[in-house]
C-alpha cells in the first residue's frame, strides 16, 4: 500500500457496497448528460476528520429526523468539488469539497443539504431517469407518428432532439428536488441551534457555476443545478430564522483549518505542503501540516521533531501519537512504533483503526509473543466494524502465524463477505469448517457465510461432498504490500 497517498488507516468496501452504488448513481444520470458522483472512486478513513465531522453533523441529522448511527458519511479520495447522496443512507463527501470551504458551518450546510436528500429519498436522485424518459419517448413518438403521415423532416427533428427534452425534463426534476433538499437542510440546522448562512454562502461563492458550460462547471454543479433564483429562494427563510447570526466557535475554526491542513498534506507533493506551509507559520495546523509534509517527503528525523513539538502542546492527543507510530513504523521500525501506537490506542480505545494499526505493528515485529496480543486488538477491532477488510487480512495473517489455520481460513472468509464476494468466503467458510470445533461459534459464524450466499443445508452438505472429490481454486486475500495503514492517511 505504500507510494499511494492515504488519509486513513484502512480501506474497507462498504457494508452497503459503496463502490457499486457510485457506479450506479454516475450511470443514473449519465444518461441524461448530467454528471454524478462521477471520478469518485474510493474513499479514504481518517478517525481524526472523521471524529470532527461527525461531531459538526450529527445534530443536525438529529434535528432532521434521522439516525445519525444509520448515515454512513465518507470521505471520498477526490480534488474536484463534489458531494452526493446514494442508497443505504450513504453520503458521500469529496476531499476537493472539504477544501473548498472555507468556514465550518459551510461544510455543514453542505452535508445538511445532502441529509435532505437522504431524508426525502431522493436516492441515487430516484426518478431522474423516469423524469427524462416521458419527454424524450413522447418526442420519439411523435417523431415516428410524422414520419408515418407523410412529415418525414418533421419527425426526424422531433426524434433528433428528443434527448434534449428528456435533458430539460430530468434538470427540472433535479431542481425541484434540489430546492426540497435546500428547505429539508435549512430547516435541521436552524433547530439544531446552527445558522443556515454558511449553506447560502457556499451557494453564492459559485453563483458563477450557473453561466458556464457543463464541460467547465465543478461536477457538484452539474449534479446540482445551481440558480440565482434557487440561491434567493434559500437566502429568504435562512436570514429570517432566529440563529442566523450563529458563528462558528474559535475551536471549531480551528478544527476546520486542521482538516483542510491534513487533506492538503496528504494529498499534494510534499514539495507543495512544504512550500505552502513554510516554517514562517507558527500555527497548530501549519506544523502539523509540515510534519506530514517531512515524513511524506523521507525526512524522517524532522518529521519526528515535528510531531515531538506537538505532543509538548498537546500530549493527550491520540492522533499526532498515531502519526508518530506510523512515521516510525513506515521507516521500517516497528518495534519501536509499538509505544506510541500503544498510547494513541490509551488515549481513544474506542477508535477502530487506531487498535488496527497497533495490531500491524505487532505483527510486524515478527516476534512470536506479539501474536496473541495483535489478535486480541484485531478483535476488539472487528467487534466495532466488522466490516473492516484490512482488520480481517490481519487476523488471517495473525492465525496463520500461529498455525491456526481453521481461524486462518475463517478470517479470510470474512474479509471476502466484507469485500462483498460471497464466492469466495464461502470458500474460504467450507474450507474452515472442518479444521474447527463444531461447537464453537466460529464454526457457527462459517456456516452463517455459507448461508448467506443463499444456500441452504442441503446445498452444504452437497458441497461439503463436492469439496472432498475436487477443490476449487481460490484466491487469497492480496497480501500487505505497504508498512502500517495508519487514519492519518489516506486509502484507496
Amino acid at each position: 500500500m505504500n507510494g499511494l497517498v492515504r488519509l486513513a488507516s484502512v480501506f474497507r468496501p462498504s457494508r452497503k457496497a459503496v463502490s457499486r452504488l457510485i457506479a450506479a448513481a454516475t450511470a443514473a444520470v449519465f444518461a441524461f448528460g448530467v454528471a454524478g458522483p462521477a471520478s469518485a472512486q474510493s474513499a479514504i478513513r481518517d478517525t481524526e476528520i472523521e471524529g470532527i465531522i461527525r461531531g459538526w453533523a450529527d445534530p443536525v441529522f438529529v434535528a432532521m429526523g434521522l439516525n445519525p448511527d444509520e448515515v454512513e458519511v465518507l470521505l471520498i479520495n477526490d480534488p474536484t468539488l463534489n458531494a452526493f447522496a446514494l442508497k443505504g443512507r450513504i453520503m458521500g463527501i469529496n476531499t476537493g469539497l472539504i477544501e473548498q470551504t472555507t468556514t465550518p458551518n459551510e461544510l455543514l450546510g453542505v452535508m445538511a443539504h445532502e441529509a435532505g436528500h437522504i431524508k426525502n429519498r431522493h436516492l441515487l436522485r430516484d426518478g431522474v431517469q423516469n423524469a427524462g424518459m416521458q419527454p424524450f419517448l413522447m418526442s420519439m413518438a411523435l417523431g415516428a407518428l410524422a414520419v408515418a403521415v407523410g412529415q418525414p423532416g418533421a419527425g426526424a427533428m422531433l426524434m433528433a432532439n428528443s434527448q434534449y427534452f428528456g435533458t430539460l425534463g430530468a434538470l427540472r426534476y433535479m431542481q425541484s428536488q434540489e430546492g426540497e433538499a435546500d428547505v429539508s437542510g435549512a430547516r435541521a440546522l436552524e433547530a439544531a441551534g446552527e445558522s443556515g448562512k454558511g449553506l447560502v454562502d457556499f451557494f453564492e461563492n459559485f453563483r458563477s457555476q450557473e453561466v458556464f458550460s457543463d464541460a467547465r462547471r465543478y461536477p457538484y454543479f452539474r449534479s446540482h443545478p445551481l440558480s440565482g433564483d434557487r440561491i434567493e429562494a434559500l437566502r429568504r427563510p435562512v436570514e429570517a430564522a432566529p440563529h442566523y447570526g450563529h458563528q462558528d466557535s474559535p475551536e471549531r475554526l480551528a478544527d476546520h483549518a486542521l482538516i483542510v491542513a491534513k487533506i492538503h498534506a496528504f494529498m499534494d507533493p510534499p514539495s507543495q505542503t512544504l512550500r505552502d506551509y513554510p516554517a514562517s507559520a507558527t500555527d497548530f495546523p501549519s506544523r502539523y501540516a509540515r510534519a506530514i509534509g517531512y515524513y511524506r517527503d523521507g525526512q524522517t528525523d524532522k518529521a519526528i521533531q515535528g510531531v515531538d513539538a506537538l505532543l509538548t502542546e498537546k500530549p493527550n492527543d491520540p492522533y499526532l501519537w498515531e502519526l508518530k507510530g506510523q512515521i516510525l513504523f513506515e521507516d521500517g521500525r516497528p518495534g519501536d512504533s509499538l509505544s506510541a501506537h500503544q498510547r494513541s490506542v490509551e488515549l481513544n480505545p474506542d477508535a477502530p483503526l487506531l487498535r488496527i494499526n497497533l495490531a500491524h505493528a505487532l505483527i510486524e515485529t515478527n516476534d512470536p509473543a506479539n501474536l496473541d496480543p495483535a489478535i486480541d486488538q484485531l478483535k476488539r477491532a472487528v467487534a466495532r466494524e466488522p466490516d473492516n477488510t484490512m482488520a480481517w487480512r490481519l487476523l488471517s495473517q495473525a492465525y496463520s502465524s500461529q498455525g491456526k489455520e481453521g481461524q486462518a481460513r475463517l478470517a479470510s472468509a470474512e474479509y471476502w463477505f466484507a469485500a462483498g464476494d460471497t464466492d469466495q468466503a464461502t470458500q474460504f467458510a467450507l474450507r474452515a469448517r472442518p479444521l474447527l470445533d463444531r461447537t464453537s461459534p466460529e464454526w457457527r459464524r462459517a456456516v452463517d457465510i455459507v448461508l448467506a450466499s443463499g444456500a441452504t443445508d442441503q446445498d452444504i452438505q452437497d458441497l461439503d461432498r463436492r469439496q472432498q472429490r475436487r477443490q476449487g481454486p481460490i484466491i487469497e486475500p492480496p497480501p500487505s504490500t505497504a508498512t502500517l495503514p495508519a487514519a492519518n492517511r489516506p486509502t484507496t
